[in-house]
């Protein structure tokens, strides 16, 4: 089979010669352990210095090169691209305040992560922040009707198009895209949690502009060549649901349905992206998506009770965990691989992948066993013989 026809296999609920093999998210290390080279694809710190620095071209042509380079070395099956930021573009600097430290103009400070390399905000400051009301929601309900769908030619779509063109007819690709989680708000954390249940009307109104937006860029993701599209908003924390399941089926629930009923008017896959413990949605979940990816299963999510549950019709695509590829070894890989091989792969509708990630600090030995289970146990029918 060819990796697209057994990715379809596993959506479909068949089994493929082999189970296939994909990620949402692959940081800039593994592509450079993997390739043996440099990289700016998910480069943290260093992509956005580039991008300050006016090298756009430079960045989207790392992009193109290393992602589906590192997908062929890997010899997975679905490549997973996202629009890019377009031609001449070149965002302000923050301001430097001292090594790793810098200020935005609304006088936020951010600080590079030791662990991750991001750039994330260290401390927010709350007496610029101006919360949303119904009539401004209202106001920007009435641009987002209105407004152009867009061009598909756009060169925001550079990548999706070189990725069609260079795999389309061979592997499955699947475009990352926008999606609704908790519609909160508020100028700290737990403001925005609170504002979920003593402003519902706001909240409501907030989903309704970001559902209404995904719901039509649908029409033009659908022109761009893809097999999938792929919401990734997360629900869920190590514990359980950020907030109740009463608030999701009511406030969240219906949006999530029509962005999935709109991709698939339009002949396109729609597959979710959510860390986190949602068991008490996952049947709702299951209604609406064709795959679920990440399974956390560090919080909570076990594959084979998903299986049992709702893998008839919800294809399932995780399995190993994210802690063990940092910092496990090809034991913990194989361990991870023998159960769910075992009790997600047989009958389809299953896919590998990583419990959230490839991210940094992934270790190229745990990577190349991932490879290696797969393609020696994976094969179709499942023999657990194998898995030594």
């Amino acid at each position: 089979m060819l990796p697209r026809e057994r990715v379809y296999a596993a959506l479909e609920n068949r089994e493929p010669d082999r189970v296939p093999w994909g990620e949402h998210s692959i940081d800039y290390n593994v592509y450079e352990t993997i390739l043996g080279r440099p990289s700016l694809v998910q480069a943290k710190m260093r992509e956005t210095q580039a991008l300050w620095d006016g090298r756009r071209d430079e960045v989207v042509a790392s992009y193109k090169r290393d992602r589906l380079d590192l997908i062929r070395a890997l010899d997975m099956d679905i490549v997973f691209v996202s629009a890019v930021p377009p031609a001449d573009y070149r965002p302000e600097p923050l301001d430097k305040l001292e090594e790793g430290v810098y200020r935005d103009k609304d006088g936020n400070i951010y600080h590079v992560s030791a662990t991750t390399h991001d750039l994330n905000m260290y401390w927010r400051n709350t007496a610029a922040y101006v919360p949303p009301t119904l009539e401004s929601l209202e106001a920007e309900l009435d641009r987002v009707k209105s407004e152009p769908l867009g061009d598909p030619n756009d060169s925001r779509w550079e990548l999706v198009h070189h990725a069609v063109k260079e795999m389309g007819d061979t592997h499955f690709i699947m475009l990352l895209c926008g999606d609704l989680s908790w519609p909160v708000f508020g100028a700290t954390e737990e403001e925005q949690w609170m504002n979920l249940v003593l402003h519902p009307e706001i909240c409501r109104k907030i989903a309704e502009v970001q559902g209404t937006r995904m719901v039509r860029e649908v029409e033009l993701l659908a022109q761009l060549g893809v097999d999938a599209i792929m919401p990734a908003g997360d629900l869920g924390s190590s514990t359980g649901l950020m907030a109740s399941p009463a608030i999701y089926r009511e406030m969240i629930y219906p949006w999530h349905k029509a962005h999935a009923d709109a991709a698939h008017k339009h002949g396109l896959k729609i597959m979710k992206h959510c860390c986190g413990h949602v068991m008490p949605i996952i049947d709702e979940l299951a209604e609406v998506y064709d795959a679920y990816e990440a399974i956390q299963a560090s919080g909570g999510m076990d594959i084979r009770v998903l299986k049992q549950r709702v893998g008839h019709k919800l294809t399932l695509w995780g399995g190993i965990w994210h802690e063990h590829i940092i910092l496990g070894t090809p034991e913990d890989i194989r361990e991870d691989a023998r159960y769910a091989f075992t009790h997600a792969a047989p009958g389809g509708g299953f896919i590998m992948g990583s419990t959230h990630s490839l991210a940094v600090d992934a270790k190229r030995e745990n990577l190349l066993e991932m490879k290696r289970v797969r393609d020696e146990w994976g094969t179709y029918p499942i023999d657990p013989q194998r898995f030594h």
